[in-house]
């Protein structure tokens, strides 16, 4: 392979590279990508995962340090998804990516290399795109890359739990979904849920009695029941009907409380159940419009109250682009410091809006929640916290397309 590659042959060295890393094993990519990097005239790689709470950046070989995403380049490439160029000492340029598969912020790639110009930064954007997409398919089937964003070792009833979570964000040019749940090793029954099938985003938040493997076993089931029937083109109040009826005949003496949502994209309807949970929030133009979306309380899943005839309520409401739906459970306002003083729903809120209003991007805002929370309990949460946000921006009927 040629050290500078020309145009042309750039184009055919990143195909290379694809049909290179798909027949490779997760633990050969690193060697993969930097072979492919020189000859593309990229210079040296070094690929960094974040890890599962977001604190750090973990290098995808063992033996490097580990890089805090609060103080690093590499972090504030991670926290701003944007590129950062910098000099080394020797003269050298580094170059930070993120590694993010649409909404979804998997990390960092560094280039190191002599010299930066407009055909080579295109290659490095294609070259970070493409290592985002062969890193999300390969995690599916491989626990390297499990183990590489893992600081400590994970209890049974979280690996559990979390072999059932979806990605932490997901979008589309209208809507993003992003969530956050803390303790990242030790989860009692907390869950979350979110996916796309046609024009509707389709959301969910559970919390399970108890703090055991019982709780996770509820969690589970419910989550199943909710994908089995949502698969099976069931409507909300079937589908939760579905969760009703897996628990009571397979977890009989568990229950969990839940909300389920759907929102149609084109239009901004947003139709949710609520079952026993705190009710969704709704945040319009930086502000909290109180009790905008609360209703008369539901049962909470699987409860043998749910055995008589009665329906589900879903309700329905209309969004105005902009707006914000927070899902949420207990443990995020109830978590209480050493003073006794709660977390409280006020300060959620307003570390909602103040961060939003700052700019930054949903994923950003929630990360940041999380961790003043936990800063709140000095690390040591007595109940899950778990939150879900998804913002409807719909496309200006005024501007043209691109």
């Amino acid at each position: 392979m040629e050290r500078n590659a020309s145009v042309g042959s750039g184009e055919l060295l990143l195909e290379e590279l694809v049909r290179a890393a798909q027949l490779a094993s997760p633990a050969e990519l690193p060697v993969i990508l930097n072979r492919y990097a020189e000859a593309m005239g990229l210079g040296t790689a070094a690929i960094y995962l974040v890890d599962i709470q977001q604190r750090l950046l973990v290098p995808f070989v063992e033996g490097e340090p580990d890089l805090d995403l609060e103080t690093s380049l590499a972090g504030w490439t991670y926290r701003t998804d944007s590129l950062r160029v910098e000099e080394t000492p020797s003269g050298q340029l580094n170059v930070w990516l993120p590694l993010a598969n649409g909404a979804e912020r998997l990390g960092v790639l560094e280039l190191t290399m002599d010299s930066l110009d407009g055909v080579t930064l295109r290659r490095c954007r294609t070259a970070a795109s493409l290592l985002a997409l062969i890193i999300t398919s390969k995690r599916t089937y491989s626990d390297t890359i499990a183990q590489r964003m893992r600081t400590r070792p994970m209890h049974l009833p979280t690996e559990m739990v979390r072999a059932f979570l979806p990605p932490r964000s997901i979008g589309t040019g209208r809507v993003v979904s992003t969530a956050a749940l803390e303790p990242a090793y030790e989860l009692g029954g907390d869950a979350f849920d979110h996916v796309f099938t046609e024009d509707i985003l389709h959301t969910t938040i559970l919390d399970g009695m108890g703090h055991d493997l019982a709780s996770g076993l509820a969690t589970s089931v419910a989550m199943a029941g909710c994908r089995n029937a949502r698969r099976s083109g069931a409507g909300l109040d079937e589908l939760v009907g579905t969760v009703d009826d897996a628990l009571a005949k397979w977890l009989p003496e568990q229950f969990c409380t839940g909300v389920f949502t759907q929102l149609h994209m084109p239009t901004g309807v947003l139709r949710w159940c609520n079952c026993g949970h705190p009710a969704p929030l709704l945040i319009r133009r930086h502000r909290l419009l109180h009790k905008a979306l609360e209703r008369p309380p539901e049962p909470p899943l699987g409860l043998p109250a749910r055995l008589a005839e009665t329906a589900r309520q879903v309700h329905e409401v209309r969004l105005e682009p902009g707006d914000r739906i927070l899902l949420y459970s207990d443990g995020v306002v109830e978590s209480r410091n050493e003073e006794g003083e709660q977390f409280g729903l006020e300060r959620f809120t307003d570390y909602i809006i103040r961060s939003t209003a700052a700019g930054q991007n949903a994923p950003e805002v929630l990360r940041l929640l999380i961790h003043s929370i936990l800063d709140h309990r000095h690390n040591k949460l007595s109940d899950d916290a778990t939150i879900l946000m998804f913002e409807w921006q719909p496309p200006d009927p005024d501007q043209p397309d691109p």
